[in-house]
């Protein structure tokens, strides 16, 4: 047996023994994480039975964790199609390994955040009136409206997600189709397409994943600048901005390196995958979130600093409620938990450790919600008129729907594990035989995904 066929083996094994090999620890983290969606669906049940009511909602605080929750995990799907996109169209290396844990969390998120508006609803049964369909009451989607592009947008994304993230997926499944047995060696069959790694084969699916890098690029950047339009379309004070496109993008960015950071730190810790997901990617990853950390805290520099100078009346009771008011708490939280003790983590190579840059993700990510929260409520609780001022307490229901997503999104993506290698085999060996050919002017010979 040569050297290379000893190699694949490792990795074979290696990448496919979460998928056939079950721990204790998964059925407990299912277990958890399962708890916490029981405990959300029960609240939703109240929910529909008693009425929205329920919530903390009142005039004028119409949103608040529900469109805070949909704002957050939108932006956290960008995390993963858009960062693996990018590598793939630069042709970064070092990607390989990363890829699919960031694909999985882009198309996770974005399930649990299209939610929100649904659940946000006061009959969440009738969702389907957003969909322009022709219908007996000759009612038709008022089509100037950024909610609509939203259901357009996020539904656009979702499916091209859902394609970015099962083409790479062909070549492993056909390598577990080999391995399993039974009813399981069936269904992998057909989810493989009849997948025999031709030369014909890897060629069409080296360009349909190519396309679809590219293709999906410029669709993830305009679904949360519509988001972001859902606020700036209004006069509200210190929503009319005309950075909210790029300033939301760059959050979305920022919160989902962050996620994506967590998740490969786990993924490597559980699974015993030191050898795959290295201290290079988490260095790498933390210099990309340094960067976006350097950006965030600009975007908002420029933001507040615009209301402070316009010194409107209206912009500057929301801006004090933020900076000296009530929600100074939360503003000056998010600042440090965004910016000032991350940026020294990561900005220090030896602090930019996987512990480092986990540390730092993990307050990136609970800054991240902050902003969102306080991008929406102060705004809304205090509107042009003073007399209409008002104020948001949250209540059980709203709090468990959100720690529900958190559980939703954990139990997803250990099913994901369960079902699919979270590192993509067929890219790692590829990545292996393009370094032992560096500098050759023979094409790298193409090791096969089923380990032929």
């Amino acid at each position: 047996m040569s050297k290379e066929d000893v190699l694949k083996s490792n990795i074979n094994s290696d990448l496919l023994r979460p998928v056939f090999k079950t721990g204790i620890g998964w059925y407990i983290t299912v277990a958890i994480s399962g708890s916490l969606l029981l405990a959300a669906m029960g609240a939703f049940g109240y929910q529909l039975y008693s009425g929205i009511g329920v919530w903390g909602l009142n005039r004028p605080v119409m949103w608040a964790f529900d469109i805070t929750n949909f704002v957050f995990w939108i932006g956290i799907s960008h995390a993963g199609t858009l960062i693996s996109a990018i590598l793939r169209v630069t042709g970064a290396e070092w990607r390989r390994p990363v890829t699919r844990c960031a694909e999985a969390i882009t198309v996770f998120a974005l399930m649990i955040g299209a939610m929100f508006p649904i659940v946000h609803l006061g009959r969440p049964y009738l969702f389907y009136w957003l969909a322009p369909y022709p219908n007996s009451r000759g009612l038709w989607p008022n089509y100037r409206s950024p909610l609509l592009w939203d259901f357009f947008a996020i539904n656009t994304y979702l499916l091209g997600s859902l394609i970015y993230l099962y083409l790479p997926l062909i070549p492993d499944l056909a390598l577990v189709r080999d391995k399993a047995k039974g009813l399981r060696h069936k269904i992998y069959s057909i989810a493989s397409l009849g997948w025999r790694g031709t030369q014909v084969q890897w060629s069409r699916l080296e360009k349909a994943v190519g396309v679809m890098a590219v293709i999906i690029i410029p669709v993830a950047v305009s679904v949360h600048t519509i988001v972001s339009w859902d606020f700036a379309m209004t006069i509200r004070p210190m929503w009319h901005s005309t950075i909210f496109g790029p300033y939301f993008v760059a959050g979305a960015i920022f919160s989902g390196i962050a996620a994506l950071i967590m998740a490969m730190a786990v993924i490597r810790k559980v699974f015993h995958l030191e050898a795959y997901l290295k201290p290079i990617h988490f260095n790498n990853l933390g210099l990309l979130l340094l960067t976006m950390s350097l950006l965030w805290f600009y975007f908002t520099f420029a933001e507040y600093l615009t209301s402070y100078y316009g010194n409107e009346r209206v912009e500057k009771a929301v801006f004090q409620s933020k900076i000296s008011g009530a929600y100074a708490p939360l503003f000056w939280a998010m600042v440090v938990c965004c910016f000032v003790i991350p940026m020294p983590i990561l900005a220090i190579k030896k602090l930019r450790t996987i512990s480092g840059t986990v540390a730092a993700s993990a307050l990136i990510v609970v800054g991240m919600w902050l902003e969102r929260f306080l991008i929406i409520v102060p705004t809304l609780s205090q509107p042009a008129l003073p007399f209409n001022w008002g104020s948001y307490r949250p209540t059980w229901v709203e709090i468990t729907l959100t720690a529900g997503t958190f559980g939703y999104f954990v139990l997803l993506y250990a099913v994901f594990t369960k079902l699919f290698p979270i590192v993509a085999v067929w890219e790692f060996k590829e990545g292996l035989t393009l370094a032992d050919h560096a500098g050759s002017v023979a094409e790298p010979q193409r090791l096969v995904a089923h380990g032929d």
